[in-house]
């Protein structure tokens, strides 16, 4: 694993960094067009930010957005191709449910694209309702929360 360094993002600098990553990996590699990856959200959410911890570079982003009482949106959750396979993402998923936490949010929800749902599944997340295309790419609702659901 990467020595890494995750914060939420609470400058410009850093907040750019996260938009730089999140073009590189939606738009630039998986051909997102740039007008759906930017939203009204981007203004009030929480963006969170993964460095490393020797160079500073940045690797990966989330954002954490307000969806209902009690429930948090995780979203545009992404590492740097150069930075996969090394745990980034899921330190920054970790990184994420524990803030939300922090903030009162019992649930928290995502949408994940079907060819990761492993990974979240991974990080005690569960799938639920149907599959759904979302900028051309399937994806499927996921949730976790400190306490499963009954099934």
């Amino acid at each position: 694993m990467t020595d890494l360094f995750i914060a939420l993002a609470e400058t410009e600098e850093d907040r750019v960094a996260c938009f730089a990553i999140r073009r590189e990996v939606f738009v630039v590699e998986q051909n997102v067009p740039a007008e759906l990856e930017w939203d009204e959200h981007d203004a009030e959410a929480l963006h969170i930010l993964a460095r490393d911890a020797h160079s500073h570079a940045p690797l990966g982003t989330a954002r954490l957005v307000h969806y209902k009482p009690g429930i948090v949106k995780i979203g545009r959750v992404c590492v740097l191709a150069a930075a996969r396979g090394r745990g980034v993402g899921a330190s920054i998923m970790e990184f994420a449910w524990g803030e939300s936490l922090r903030r009162g949010y019992t649930e928290a929800q995502l949408s994940a694209q079907v060819a990761v749902l492993d990974f979240y599944e991974r990080l005690g997340y569960e799938s639920f309702g149907e599959e759904f295309m979302d900028a051309g790419i399937l994806h499927r609702m996921m949730r976790k929360s400190p306490i499963p659901p009954p099934r």
